[in-house]
């Protein structure tokens, strides 16, 4: 596998988005069509744990949602935010393991986000602009909403194409050595019961 580009990641991730349509439901995942030894798989896996989100964040947000009910899904949530942040350095260890060279350049400099954390929001926006367009064609919506999320519609994809472009331009500047990147272990606590104190402090 050697198609690093932002467009080929783009393509996973609207198929995983619309495989994810084809139920539309929070409790069926997909089947990943990519072998689970490479980068497809990852990305793929990616976009599925956004898009799960995603409806976890809409049901939870239902004012009238039994307080049990929305404590599990926040819950569901919080895990998912985990999954998806392993997830993100999981595809850094794939991707840098293979871009980076031997050695950088004596200029080189260091990237403040790494590659996986930029695909992280590309597969984000791919789900906005899936969604946007929805908003913007939606039949019983009135046409001051429909023009207005256009607009909004509009500003999504610019912001897409521009982020592709970056991605792309830090992927070829790791490959030539000129910019260096590190994968940055997030450390997070509150769901490790060695470090989180209210964890921790109700055991025995």
């Amino acid at each position: 596998m050697n198609n690093w580009t932002a467009a080929k990641m783009v393509d996973i991730f609207e198929r995983a988005i619309d495989d994810y349509h084809i139920e539309d439901n929070v409790d069926i995942k997909p089947a990943n069509p990519y072998d689970k030894t490479t980068f497809y798989h990852t990305l793929y896996e990616k976009c599925l744990i956004d898009t799960v989100q995603w409806h976890l964040e809409d049901i939870v947000r239902d004012p009238e949602i039994d307080n049990a009910y929305g404590m599990e899904i926040k819950r569901r949530i919080d895990k998912s935010n985990q999954v998806r942040t392993d997830t993100v350095e999981k595809l850094d260890d794939q991707l840098l393991s293979r871009i980076s060279p031997e050695s950088f350049s004596a200029e080189a400099r260091l990237n403040t986000e790494s590659p996986g954390w930029a695909i992280d929001r590309l597969s984000i926006l791919c789900l906005k602009v899936y969604h946007m367009e929805i908003e913007a064609h939606r039949p019983d919506a009135n046409n001051d909403h429909k023009a207005d999320c256009l607009k909004k519609l509009n500003v999504l994809k610019e912001q897409q194409a521009d982020l592709c472009l970056a991605i792309n331009q830090l992927i070829e500047d790791i490959q030539n050595g000129v910019r260096m990147a590190k994968v940055y272990r997030q450390m997070k606590m509150y769901n490790d019961e060695k470090l989180n104190p209210i964890l921790y402090g109700k055991k025995d």
